[in-house]
């Protein structure tokens, strides 16, 4: 009977595990838009992603193994329960993809280049949640002086960062797309200003000046003199 795993060993299998989960999660998201992808460019690369999606799976089982790793041990989904989770949630796709003109299209945005652009968006982002992953990985390896987990972890998270820089140029494409295909040319642009005209404020008038108060005449402060009597 195979012994438990260490502390050490059950805190690297666990991030082993998370990581390896979210390959199986992502090579089934994959394989869905490759299916709805229709730019050569990006269904190839995406293609190769998936390859790479998949061997990182079997590289992280295959070190989860070495580690003596033990779904049962770890309370978490092991290779083999996510294998078959993701097996299901496959088919799942699989028929949303048939329907195509159905439920999984309205969800993904009115036109061609807007479903394309959700699909890619939600791509970046399950990529820096890889990369998060692995860096967690790598970090957790070294310190633990595991130079083999953390080489694969630096390996990963490096494929990783490369499919998230396709994605981030990719992304400012589709939006353009969208732009094009959505929105009408004469809307493009913003609304012209208004004319200088327009702007200026009416002028206002000046107030009407009220007529000035009239001062009283001033009173003389010098005595009345008597009249002088006429000589005879």
């Amino acid at each position: 009977m195979a012994a438990e795993p260490t502390v050490r060993e059950a805190k690297l299998i666990q991030y082993l595990n998370e990581a390896y989960g979210k390959e199986k999660e992502l090579e089934t998201a994959l394989r869905a838009h490759i299916a709805m992808t229709t730019r050569d460019a990006y269904k190839k690369r995406l293609r190769e992603h998936l390859k790479e999606t998949s061997q990182q799976a079997k590289g992280l089982e295959r070190r989860i193994r070495q580690l003596g790793g033990r779904a049962e041990a770890m309370d978490l989904p092991g290779p083999d329960v996510a294998s078959e989770a993701a097996g299901k949630a496959l088919a799942a796709a699989r028929k949303g993809v048939a329907l195509a003109q159905g439920p999984l299209q309205a969800l993904r945005g009115t036109g061609e280049a807007e479903r394309l652009l959700k699909n890619a968006k939600t791509e970046l982002f399950n990529e820096f949640e890889e990369i998060g992953n692995y860096l967690a990985i790598e970090e957790l390896a070294t310190a633990l002086q595991d130079r083999d987990t953390a080489r694969l972890a630096k390996e990963f998270r490096r494929q990783e960062e490369r499919m998230a820089s396709f994605l981030q140029r990719l992304i400012p494409q589709l939006t353009k797309q969208v732009v094009r295909e959505e929105i009408p040319a004469a809307q493009r642009k913003a609304p012209a200003p208004a004319t200088a005209a327009a702007r200026k404020p009416a002028a206002r008038k000046p107030a009407a000046r009220k007529p000035a108060a009239r001062k009283p005449a001033a009173r003389s402060t010098t005595a009345a003199r008597p009249a002088r009597p006429k000589r005879s």
